[in-house]
């Protein structure tokens, strides 16, 4: 096995020679072989161990078994100890959630702190079937089908290509020594349950049911890679990014067969879980709208837009001479000044000081809002304004009006009131002005 785990090496990860390697250890026989190997081949190595506190003087033993083992070999030990039934508690999470959480935030923390290139983990060809299988019986899209990655970031997975029958004969062989974790024993956990009770049958059904399920993973995930090449090329046609927003294009997106499994792809990352509500909006009013937690993506006119959820600023902000604030654009500033300068595209306004009523308040529109817009006669509503100018949604609800008492000044960015304007008798100028958001 030896030589396998180093041929292994050199064809995937020939990268790691020379590097710094952390190994997670917790001590069982995956670990402990994991640890023997790498112990034996020519890698600069150290070992990293969680202390639980799950299972008493158990997991102290762990702890103590890997520290004696560690200085026996010379090799650098790093060790914690979380209070992990206080965490899950907090965090309101189960315990299996909390300690990886916990772990892999330490893992982490100690490969930027102490200068580790990469941390390794000693999951298996087992754990990848455990995990195909936990993932097929809670329904899952094809990613969860691919089974666990050789490489996530700085994460190494080395013994994936070995099943677990081969690293416990490796450890008796080489006459191994480990610690017997006693949680593995009982089928109160699905992955246990399926390990103890499905594995074994289907590996009964088929001697050879592990290479052939090392095969089919390999399949999954070529098809996956297909898969990926299609939804980046359809993304670039469909799906057009301004700013912060994604806009999808409807009818583009309603020509593609199967359009869901595209929409699925591009949006799983912010955090979704009402599928069936976002496929709804191809066909919704304009104004309907799904939230994640961080995120929401609504229907407006002709395309879905996703944007990110922003907390919301005051309902108004008073504002004077010769002081700023922050908008989610940009800064919207307020000066005096004594001569007016270029126009910079609509960004900058000069006002009589003399016609304000100072503090100027900054708000959002409202219905009945109506103003005198420059270059026009007559007065026109707010409402209208935007519909001439084909605001989208997320458009008027992130527009803010500046005004004086209750006749607004600025629709802030785009249009000012004639009524505020500079003539020859203005003896006092304020300039106002929005320096966006690069």
């Amino acid at each position: 096995m030896r030589e396998q785990l180093q041929q292994h090496l050199n064809d995937n990860f020939a990268f790691l020679e020379g590097k710094k390697l952390l190994l997670a250890i917790s001590g069982g026989i995956d670990s402990m072989v994991l640890l023997e190997l790498f112990h034996t081949l020519p890698y600069t190595i150290a070992v990293a161990h969680c202390n639980f506190g799950l299972r008493g003087a158990e997991s102290d033993g762990d702890e103590n078994f890997l520290k004696q083992w560690c200085a026996k070999h010379n090799i650098r030990f790093f060790t914690t100890r979380f209070a992990t039934e206080e965490y899950a508690a907090t965090e309101k999470c189960s315990i299996q959630l909390a300690a990886r959480e916990l772990r892999y935030n330490w893992f982490s923390e100690l490969l930027e702190s102490e200068g580790f290139d990469y941390l390794l983990t000693a999951h298996h060809l087992d754990d990848t079937l455990e995990t195909f299988l936990i993932n097929l019986t809670r329904g899952t899209g094809l990613e969860g089908l691919t089974g666990i990655p050789a490489q996530n970031g700085k994460i190494i997975r080395p013994l994936l290509p070995f099943g677990r029958n081969k690293i416990e004969a490796y450890a008796t062989v080489n006459s191994i020594a480990w610690r017997e974790d006693s949680s593995n024993a009982s089928d109160k956990y699905l992955r246990n349950r399926l390990r103890h009770q499905v594995v074994p049958i289907l590996k009964e059904l088929n001697p050879n049911f592990l290479n052939g399920f090392e095969d089919t993973i390999g399949h999954l995930q070529q098809t996956e890679t297909l898969m990926q090449d299609a939804v980046t090329e359809l993304y670039a046609k469909i799906v057009t990014e301004k700013g912060e927003q994604l806009h999808i294009a409807i009818e583009k997106l309603k020509l593609i067969p199967n359009y869901k499994a595209y929409l699925y792809q591009w949006l799983k990352p912010y955090g979704f879980t009402a599928w069936d509500d976002i496929y709804n909006l191809i066909n919704a009013q304009s104004g309907k709208q799904v939230f994640s937690e961080n995120y929401r993506i609504l229907k407006d006119r002709d395309y879905l837009v996703l944007e990110k959820q922003h907390k919301p600023l005051t309902e108004s902000v008073e504002i004077t001479e010769n002081q700023e604030v922050t908008l989610e654009q940009g800064r919207l500033t307020v000066y005096s000044v004594t001569n007016v300068t270029e126009d910079r595209g609509g960004k900058v306004i000069f006002v009589d000081k003399d016609k304000l009523k100072l503090p100027l308040i900054l708000r959002k529109w409202k219905e009945g809002d109506y103003f005198y817009p420059s270059g026009m006669t007559g007065r026109k509503k707010i409402s209208k304004y935007f519909k001439d100018e084909k605001f989208s949604l997320i458009d008027k609800e992130n527009s803010w009006l500046l005004c004086s008492g209750n006749e607004i000044v600025w629709v802030v960015g785009k249009r000012s009131d004639r009524r505020f304007r500079i003539e020859q008798a203005t003896n006092n100028i304020i300039k106002i002005e929005l320096h966006e958001n690069k």
